[in-house]
C-alpha cells in the first residue's frame, strides 16, 4: 500500500492465491518461495525486489537477483535464516550476545543445558517465530524431552537472562549507506509472543544511544540495503545483548504508522528503491497491541466498535483468512501524550473486545 501511495505497481510472489496483499497486486504469483523459476519470472517483471519474510529459498533470491536488484540480499537473509550461523556472524564481528552454544545431538544438548548453568530457551536454528520452535528447560535433565520437541535438529541453547526490558531498533539503509534510526521501541511478550510495543520507548538515553550505535554498526557491517530491525535484550546489570535480527518491516514498528512522520512501510519503499529516506521523527507517543486469531475463535468477529469509539484508537486488520490460535490477525494503535498512556489506552481498547 505504500509502494502504491509513492506511484510503482507492484508484483508478487506468494504459494497462497489469495494472498493478503493480492487486493493491491498488478500481479500474483502463486508460487513456494523455494520456487526458481517463479522468482525469476517475478523479478523480470519488476526494478526491484524485496522480502517480507525470511523463510524463502536463497536459490530463488539468487536467481531473481540476475534479472533485478534483491533488497535485502540473498547473503543477509543466509546469515539471518539460520540462528546459529546469526550468532556466529555476531560474535565473530564483535557485536554483543548472551552465552549460548551450539547443539546438533541429544547428548550435546544435555551438555550444553550443563555448561550454561540449568535454566535455558533451547531454539531450533532453522524456522520458528513468536516463540514457535523453542522450548525453555530447566536443567539437564530435559535435554531428551527438548531435543524430541523441537524435531531432533540442530538448535542454539541460550542461557536464561535475567531481564530489565527487551527493546529493538529499526534501520533503514539505502545502496549507497545513507542511513536512518528509528528511536528504540520497548516491547512486552507474553508467551514468547509480543503483546505490546510503545515508540518511542521510555528507555534511559544511556541504554537507547547503546542500541542505536549496535543496530547501525550491524546494518553497515552484514551490507544491508532496505530494514533491519535489532532485537535486544537488557540484562538487570545493565548491558545489552542482541537476541535477534529481523531484515524487513518489524512487528514492534508498526507504531510508526501512527507516531512517526515516515512509517516503516514507506521507508522499506524508500531505502530497497534508492530513494532519500524519510524523516523517522515521532510526532507523538503511539503504542500497539497484537490481535491474535484467539479473539475470532468464538464463531463471531471481535466487536471492534466498541474500540473504535475510543478516541485515539485505530484498528489494522491484515487480510488474513483464517484465524488461528496464536496466529497474528492485526493490531489496535493507539496515540496519547506520554508512551505510558498510549500503552494504557491500547490495553484498554483490547480489554473491550473480551468483555
Amino acid at each position: 500500500m505504500a509502494a502504491r501511495t509513492l506511484g510503482y505497481r507492484i508484483e508478487a510472489l506468494d504459494p497462497d492465491p489469495a494472498c493478503a496483499a493480492r487486493s493491491v497486486l498488478d500481479r500474483c504469483i502463486a508460487a513456494s518461495f523455494d520456487d526458481v523459476e517463479a522468482a525469476e519470472g517475478l523479478a523480470r517483471g519488476c526494478d526491484v525486489v524485496t522480502l517480507e519474510i525470511e523463510k524463502i529459498g536463497l536459490d530463488s533470491l539468487r536467481a531473481a537477483s540476475r534479472f533485478a536488484p534483491v533488497r535485502p540480499s540473498a547473503e543477509v537473509l543466509e546469515i539471518v535464516q539460520d540462528r546459529g550461523r546469526q550468532k556466529i556472524w555476531l560474535e565473530s564481528h564483535g557485536f554483543p550476545v548472551g552465552p549460548w552454544r551450539l547443539a546438533s545431538t541429544s547428548v550435546q544438548l544435555q551438555e550444553a543445558i550443563a555448561g550454561l548453568g540449568g535454566r535455558c530457551y533451547v531454539k531450533a536454528t532453522a524456522g520458528g517465530y513468536d516463540g514457535r520452535s523453542q522450548v525453555e528447560v530447566g536443567g539437564p535433565s530435559e535435554a531428551t524431552a527438548a531435543w524430541t520437541a523441537l524435531g531432533e535438529a540442530p538448535c542454539a541453547v541460550e542461557r536464561a537472562l535475567d531481564l530489565d526490558a527487551e527493546i529493538s531498533v529499526l534501520v533503514a539503509r539505502r545502496p549507497g549507506g545513507e542511513m536512518a534510526v528509528y528511536p528504540p521501541s520497548l516491547n512486552h511478550h507474553e508467551a514468547r509472543i509480543l503483546e505490546w510495543a510503545v515508540l518511542p520507548g521510555p528507555i534511559p538515553h544511556v541504554v537507547a544511544a547503546g542500541a542505536v550505535e549496535v543496530a547501525c554498526g550491524i546494518a553497515e557491517e552484514i551490507g544491508l540495503v532496505g530494514l533491519l530491525a535489532v532485537e535486544f535484550f537488557h540484562q538487570a546489570g545493565g548491558s545489552l545483548v542482541v537476541n535477534e535480527l529481523a531484515p524487513r518491516p518489524h512487528n514492534t514498528f508498526h507504531t510508526t504508522e501512527v507516531a512517526c512522520v515516515t512509517s516503516q512501510f514507506e521507508q522499506v519503499v524508500r531505502a530497497v528503491c534508492d530513494l532519500p529516506l524519510g524523516s523517522v521523527e515521532v510526532m507523538r507517543p503511539g503504542a500497539i497491541v497484537n490481535l491474535l486469531g484467539d479473539l475470532w475463535l468464538g464463531g463471531a468477529p471481535p466487536p471492534f466498535e466498541k474500540v473504535l469509539e475510543l478516541p485515539g484508537v485505530g484498528l489494522h486488520l491484515y487480510g488474513k483468512h483464517t484465524p488461528r490460535a496464536g496466529r497474528k490477525m492485526g493490531h489496535l494503535s493507539a496515540v496519547a501524550a506520554t508512551a505510558e498512556e498510549a500503552v494504557a489506552l491500547a490495553r484498554l481498547a483490547k480489554e473491550r473486545l473480551s468483555r
